[in-house]
């Protein structure tokens, strides 16, 4: 199941107990599936141009994606794109997830989008912005390639919960900082005997001149 890689790096910072505080009451605000969910079965159609894939997707918590359709390439970027939903979605703790850096506040610069909180020590250069209780920007480095995730709407779980419905992906080319690629995300969830699940996913992303439309729809869901 595809993740992202964390190595440590040596952190010269001391840890701000005020932004470990920002950080965990954020993150124990998003939604995550319980220890005891074991994952999901379902049909998937994906839709583009005009075309339509039809085939299955099997997530078993918690490393373990299968997807099967008839276009390989296809069926390696849907295996991606469960892949990240379960790393995100998936039971962990504060201190097993970013609690485990030294975490500092940048300036107060009264951003839009909330406090700036740096993460030394993760090997991507993270950054985030926190409003609230919410992550609402994210901005790494992996390797050459470097990309900013705005979070633009969420819905609220009966407990309470955050889970993002909407945000926009930017990545920029290396060498000048102009934007290479831009991915705006949009999801829907279904919910089966009280857990969310992936409904619908449909990413419309914009590249060398051209815009893309692609449709992720889960339907017969089974837990495992």
């Amino acid at each position: 199941m595809q993740t992202y890689q964390h190595t440590s790096e040596p952190v010269t910072v001391a840890d701000d107990p005020a932004a470990r505080d920002l950080l965990r009451r954020a993150f124990e605000s998003t939604y995550r599936w319980s220890p005891s969910f074991k994952g999901f079965s379902a049909r998937l159609s994906i839709q583009e141009a005009g075309k339509t894939l039809d085939g299955t997707v099997s997530v078993h918590l918690p490393d373990s994606v299968t997807v099967s359709l008839p276009d390989p390439e296809i069926q390696k970027w849907a295996e991606g794109q469960l892949g990240m939903m379960a790393v995100h979605r998936g039971h962990r703790s504060f201190d097993q997830a970013d609690g485990r850096h030294t975490l500092s506040l940048g300036e107060d610069d009264h951003h839009p989008l909330g406090r700036l909180l740096v993460i030394h020590g993760d090997a991507m250069n993270s950054k985030y912005r926190v409003l609230g209780r919410q992550i609402r920007q994210i901005n790494r480095s992996m390797g050459p390639v470097r990309f900013t995730i705005n979070v633009e709407d969420s819905l609220n779980t009966p407990d309470g919960k955050h889970l993002t419905t909407r945000y926009t992906v930017y990545y920029f080319h290396p060498k000048d900082g102009s934007i290479k690629q831009v991915d705006s995300v949009t999801d829907d969830h279904a919910v089966v005997a009280g857990v969310y699940l992936p409904g619908t996913r449909r990413i419309i992303s914009a590249e060398a001149g051209e815009v893309h439309v692609r449709v992720m729809a889960f339907s017969g869901h089974a837990l495992l």
